[in-house]
C-alpha cells in the first residue's frame, strides 16, 4: 500500500512539474507576444475578414483585453513544441523503453499537426464561418460585428483545430504501444465518429457548418493514424 501511495505521489509531482514548466514557457513568451498582438489583430481583421464591415469595440478596455488573449494564444503556438515535448515525456516513459527517440518524433509531428490545424482553421474554416454569418444580411438587417467577438472566435477555433488535429498521434500511440488492439479500434469506428462529432460540437460555435468543418478532417486524420499504426506493427 505505501508503494502505491508513493508511486501516485511521484506521478502527481511529475505532473505538477510538467504543468509548471509549460506555464513558465508560455509566460516567458507572453511579454513579447503582447507587443506583437496588435499586428496579429490587424492581420486577422484585414486579411481573414474581408467580407465583414468595419469592426467595432464597445468598451474602453475591450481591445486591451483582446490583445492579452491574442498574446496568450501566440505564446501557446510558439511554446507548443516544448509543451508537447513535456507532455509526451510525462505520458510515454511508462509505455516505451526507447522513449527518447519516439518522443522526439512525436513532438515534431505533434507540432506540425497543431500548427497545420490552426492554419487550416484560420485560412479555410474561419472565412467560411464569417461568410456564412454575413449571408443572412438583408437591406433591413445589417450586421454590426465587434472586434473582440470576431478575433476571439478565430483564436478559440484555431486552438480547437490544433488540438483536434492531434487525433492521428493519439490513435497511433494507442495501437503502437499495445494499449488498444488495432481490430478493437476498427470495430469502434462508429463510437469514435460520434465522439469526434460531440467534441466538435463542444469546441465550435453552435452551427452545423463549423462542426462539420472540424469533424471531417479530424476523422480523416484518425483514419490516417490508424493506417500508419497498422503498417508500423
Amino acid at each position: 500500500m505505501p508503494d502505491k501511495e508513493e508511486t501516485l505521489a511521484t506521478h502527481l509531482e511529475a505532473l505538477r512539474s510538467t504543468l509548471i514548466r509549460c506555464l513558465v514557457a508560455v509566460a516567458l513568451i507572453f511579454v513579447p507576444a503582447f507587443f506583437a498582438a496588435p499586428y496579429c489583430i490587424d492581420f486577422l481583421t484585414k486579411t481573414l475578414v474581408k467580407s465583414a464591415p468595419v469592426l467595432h469595440y464597445f468598451a474602453p478596455m475591450e481591445v486591451f483585453i483582446l490583445q492579452m488573449k491574442v498574446a496568450f494564444v501566440i505564446a501557446i503556438l510558439i511554446a507548443f513544441p516544448y509543451i508537447a515535448y513535456r507532455i509526451w515525456k510525462f505520458i510515454l516513459p511508462a509505455l516505451y523503453e526507447n522513449e527518447k527517440k519516439f518522443i522526439r518524433k512525436i513532438v515534431g509531428f505533434s507540432s506540425i499537426l497543431f500548427i497545420g490545424g490552426a492554419a487550416f482553421c484560420l485560412f479555410v474554416c474561419f472565412p467560411l464561418v464569417i461568410n456564412f454569418g454575413m449571408s443572412f444580411a438583408t437591406l433591413n438587417i445589417q450586421p454590426i460585428m465587434g472586434v473582440s467577438q470576431v478575433v476571439s472566435l478565430a483564436l478559440w477555433l484555431s486552438i480547437a483545430f490544433g488540438l483536434m488535429f492531434q487525433f492521428p498521434l493519439v490513435t497511433y500511440s494507442l495501437v503502437h504501444s499495445g494499449i488498444v488492439e488495432y481490430k478493437t479500434i476498427c470495430n469502434k469506428r462508429p463510437y469514435v465518429l460520434v465522439g469526434i462529432l460531440i467534441l466538435a460540437a463542444i469546441l465550435t460555435p453552435p452551427d452545423v457548418l463549423s462542426q462539420l468543418i472540424l469533424a471531417t478532417p479530424t476523422y480523416l486524420l484518425f483514419e490516417l493514424g490508424l493506417f500508419f499504426a497498422r503498417h508500423s506493427r
